[in-house]
């Protein structure tokens, strides 16, 4: 995975398109400087619902897929966990308590397992001739006012923008411009009325998925399993779990 990553970063347009992993974000030119004092105290959030069963067999499925097709992609492992990404911000490493207190009601005043979501399409990013593939989600009253409310609880903690420091790494020292600009203005760019739902699935050549795309997809439904925050990685993955929520019917 570690040599994948290298190579994929050196082609600035096709990692900035997978750092997104969303509809309608561009890459940007030049890196923002943080707004907090000291930039290592700054922590890139995914703050998002972990699927049941369900979800992450027909993700697991749809990815074992693609790397059959495209070996270069990338596998859903313990750095690219299946998830519906809620909000993603920069905050203070400081206030990460703070926001899983304030997160948490919000979790704690809903019935967060017993949502019913459906899955109902294919999607893909186009990257030249790739695409990044992903299950789509209906999204629900529930969940967008879920979602809402996520984000108005962790909004008081967030900081305008950060830099590579605040994201998981690893041997790749720089994350791409584009994935710092996504996670500063997902709110409001990628949230309430923008707010799209999904589960990436891979990577694979977009004739290949312009074929998968034309398939029969069954619609399914499934429910979440988990709430948790994760600190992001390349790609804008749930590279590293920071808290999981105790969700109670």
């Amino acid at each position: 995975m570690k040599t994948n990553l290298k190579n994929l970063l050196r082609n600035g347009t096709l990692a900035c398109a997978v750092a997104l992993l969303a509809l309608g974000t561009g890459c940007a030119t030049g890196q923002p400087t943080a707004t907090a004092t000291d930039k290592n105290d700054i922590t890139a959030i995914d703050i998002l619902l972990e699927p049941d069963v369900t979800m992450n067999q027909h993700a697991t499925a749809v990815n074992e897929r693609l790397l059959k097709v495209f070996p270069k992609g990338f596998s859903l492992d313990a750095s690219h966990r299946p998830h519906i990404t809620l909000v993603q911000r920069f905050v203070l490493t400081e206030n990460l308590d703070k926001v899983y207190a304030a997160v948490g009601q919000v979790f704690a005043s809903n019935n967060v397992t017993g949502l019913k979501l459906e899955a109902f399409k294919y999607y893909y990013i186009p990257v030249k001739d790739l695409g990044i593939s992903g299950i789509v989600i209906k999204p629900t009253p529930e969940l967008l006012k879920l979602e809402q409310q996520v984000v108005d609880a962790v909004t008081p903690f967030a900081v305008k923008t950060g830099t590579s420091k605040a994201f998981v790494t690893g041997d790749v020292p720089e994350v791409l411009p584009g994935l710092i600009t996504y996670v500063s203005e997902f709110v409001p760019k990628s949230s309430g009325e923008h707010f799209h739902p999904h589960v990436t699935t891979g990577l694979a050549p977009r004739e290949y998925l312009d074929q998968m795309l034309a398939e029969p997809f069954e619609d399914f439904t499934f429910s979440p399993a988990g709430a948790a925050v994760y600190h992001l990685g390349h790609y804008g993955t749930a590279a590293k779990k920071l808290h999981q929520f105790d969700l109670k019917p």
